[in-house]
């Protein structure tokens, strides 16, 4: 028995595009193309279209699934280091809540709010180290200063920004974007702008980070996975830094 593309669709709630895109990078095939290239899934498809969405949701990019269902990678495996990911994610929003709490509390009781507690959890500190090390104190020291003079409703929209800017980058890596890509290089082109805003930046400022700089975060984000999660793991880090690689080339 063989099931239509827009039957499994509506059984699954999976697209039609990302059916598409699987079989385009060869993780889940049609069991037959018939006319006008209509696709058609089997039983056996569906098994294995099963197991992908069951991967997926444990938070599995699409590289790892198919190493899993290759059996190049026990699930175990690709689990465990997914779940560190997780761990250090809860850790950090564990303390955000905690200092949401700190803050509705101390409203209600007419204490003082501490700014130091306010944003507790919003972590801009979380990378000086890399930061001092690669680029130096007073790197970290001018960002630092700039956060600090933020009030928080700037640095709720810079947050804003950053997370919708790894939300896009993450989005275009699972649906199989190139780094040469038109889309790749507008998301590189946005990274490169929010860099040139934050001061402490080398090169931040009008003319924005050096091409040595550029590409050098790139592969930082790819060497540290606590980077990478920003951009939903390995296979969006890689993207990352491919396209700003490609962007440094054609325009720094």
């Amino acid at each position: 028995m063989e099931w239509p593309i827009n039957e499994v669709t509506r059984i699954t709630g999976t697209t039609s595009r990302t059916l598409r895109h699987y079989g385009q990078i060869g993780l889940l095939e049609p069991s037959r193309t018939g006319a006008g290239g209509y696709r058609y899934y089997d039983e056996d498809a569906l098994l294995r279209l099963q197991r992908i969405l069951l991967l997926r949701e444990l938070g599995l990019g699409l590289p790892a699934i198919a190493e899993v269902l290759a059996g190049g990678k026990e699930v175990s495996t690709a689990l465990g280091r997914h779940l560190v990911l997780l761990e250090q994610e809860r850790d950090r929003i564990d303390r955000q809540i905690a200092s949401v709490r700190r803050t509705i509390e101390k409203r209600e009781g007419g204490e003082q709010l501490m700014a130091e507690e306010m944003f507790d959890g919003f972590d801009h500190t979380r990378y000086k180290e890399e930061v001092e090390q690669r680029w130096g104190k007073e790197a970290y020291a001018a960002g630092d200063r700039w956060w600090s003079s933020l009030d928080p409703e700037e640095k709720r929209a810079w947050q804003e920004r950053a997370t919708r800017l790894g939300s896009d980058w993450t989005t275009a890596a699972e649906r199989g974007v190139t780094p040469e890509s038109d889309e790749a290089q507008d998301l590189a082109r946005r990274h490169f702008e929010w860099l040139r805003g934050i001061p402490g930046t080398p090169g931040a400022g009008s003319a924005g980070p050096s091409k040595e700089y550029f590409v050098g975060l790139g592969e930082m984000y790819v060497a540290d996975p606590r980077f990478g999660a920003n951009y939903g793991g390995e296979q969006g880090a890689v993207l990352v830094r491919d396209a700003m690689k490609v962007y440094a080339e054609r325009n720094l």
